[in-house]
Order: C-alpha cells, then structure tokens, then sequence
C-alpha cells in the first residue's frame, strides 16, 4: 500500500536550497518539468515522540559521522550549529542557502530495516 514518503520543504529561495541539496549534499534528482526538482533520498525512519500539546513534525537527515559531516560543510561554509549530545543522537542544525534551518543527527539508536514498496495497483 505505502511505497514511499515525499516530504515537502517551503523556502523562500528555492533554487539556491535545490543547489545545496543537488550539489553539496549530491542527492540524485529528476526535473519533472520546467527545472522543479524532487529529490531521491536515502531511507528513511519515523518516530513518535510523546507531547502533551504538540503536534509539530520535523525533519533531520543522517549521517554516520556527524563530526566530518560539520568539517565538511565548514568547508563549504554551510553554517552549522554546535553538536549537542543527546541520548538518542548527536545533533546540528545547518543553516540552508535560504536561511531555513534543518536538523542532521548522527544516531546512536538501533536502524530498522527499510520497509518495501507495496502498491495497491492492479489490486481491487
């Protein structure tokens, strides 16, 4: 049934975050018409986290070294916030060419396996 997760970032300057992503972070892309972009990603997780009040989602990409993945946009100077220690990762926050903000954890959880593909087409 489910075969995948688009996720949608607004920006205020488009172009530049869709350079960031198809030049310094090298996803692989597919320009669906008239230069709009949608971006191939490696797999994904979702986690529920308690909150009394809350419904906000966020998104944070991975890396395995969160400490070469900051060198490495030092050197692109990409900003990046200090890395902070949390139980279940550590953390930065980039700054991306727009100004938005997005969070990269380096995980110190148990993956789960990725979750096939499953369409419903040609099924009634």
């Amino acid at each position: 049934m489910i075969n995948g997760t688009h996720i949608l970032i607004y920006s205020k300057k488009a172009a530049a975050d869709k350079k960031f992503f198809k030049e310094v972070l090298k996803c692989p892309s597919v320009d669906v018409g008239g230069g709009w972009l949608i971006f191939g990603l490696p797999p994904s997780e979702l986690a529920f986290h308690p909150s009394p009040e809350s419904t906000e989602k966020a998104l944070y990409l991975m890396c395995d070294d969160i400490h070469a993945f900051v060198e490495e946009m030092k050197k692109r100077e990409i900003e990046c916030s200090r890395v902070s220690s949390q139980g279940w990762g550590l953390v930065t926050e980039i700054t991306l060419p727009s100004g938005g903000k997005m969070g990269v954890y380096q995980p110190r959880h148990k993956r789960p396996k990725s979750m096939k593909p499953k369409s419903l087409k040609g099924k009634k």
